[in-house]
Parts: C-alpha cells; structure tokens; sequence
C-alpha cells in the first residue's frame, strides 16, 4: 500500500492498464491508497458509509468488502442480479441498482445477502443467461420463477 500511495498515477495506469482501466481508475486507486494509508493506518475501513467515500467506490464495491472481507450483511446489486430478480419476479421493471438493492434487503435475510448475490451472479452465468435463451429446463427454480420476459 505505501509503494502505491507513493505512487505516480502515470506508473499506477501502466499497471492497471492491461485491465482495461484506464486514467480515472488510476487516479482513484492512488488517492485511495493515500487515503487508507493517512486516515485508517493503512486498513480498510470495515464501515459501509467510510467505504463510499473511498475514490473510486462505489454501493457495489463497499457491499462486496463488507460482504466478502468483513463477512458483514451485504447485497451486492450486479447486472446478473438486477437482470435475474426482475426475470423471477422478485422486483417490478427496476434496473436501479440502489433500488433493487433496497428491495431486496426487504426480502433476503441480512445474513444471507451476500451469498445470494453470488449464488444469481453463478446462476445468471450458467443457467439464467443474458446472451442466449435461458435453460429454463435446467433451473433450479423453474416452480417459483415468475420468467418475465422469457
């Protein structure tokens, strides 16, 4: 974290470049990493509203860490599961990821938020497909699924 913090934003791009990042991301990740580095002595703050206001994240990221690094309630609101809880009926028309976020913790139980984020994100890849029609006859939840537009 230091090397980073005291990194040039020039030489952070060249590394994060070959991700598809490009100049803003550099940016964010260097006055992130200075950030951590002067006000939490270099850790990661364990406090959702402290993450947003970390350059470069956002509600999906800071739910992810409070989710996946901190074990923490978390419901991380990705296009596989905004796309998946409208085709199941779980939500009505919503693409807002904040929205679909705020119903669903009205319906998931705040322990199990996380890892049925990550349960739609392997079923939306596998089953529940974007790209190509879904395996309806594969699914899993074929009795419950309310297939809007299927």
């Amino acid at each position: 974290m230091d090397a980073l913090a005291a990194a040039d934003v020039e030489d952070i791009e060249r590394i994060v470049k070959p991700c598809g990042l490009g100049r803003s991301k550099a940016r964010d990740i260097s006055a992130c990493m200075k950030i951590l580095k002067e006000d939490y002595e270099g850790k990661v703050p364990d406090n959702f509203d402290a993450l947003l206001k970390l350059p470069g994240v956002g509600r999906k990221s800071a739910n992810l860490i409070m989710g996946d690094v901190f074990g923490k309630p978390a419901i991380v609101t990705d296009t596989h599961c905004i796309r998946l809880v409208n085709r199941m009926g779980l939500v009505d028309g919503v693409k807002d990821p904040k929205k679909v976020e705020m119903a669903l913790w009205k319906l998931v139980p705040p322990e199990e938020g996380s890892d049925f984020c990550h349960r739609l994100v392997y079923h939306g890849r596998d089953i529940c497909t974007a790209r190509t029609k879904p395996y309806c006859d594969k699914c899993c939840l074929g009795d419950i699924c309310g297939k809007v537009g299927v």
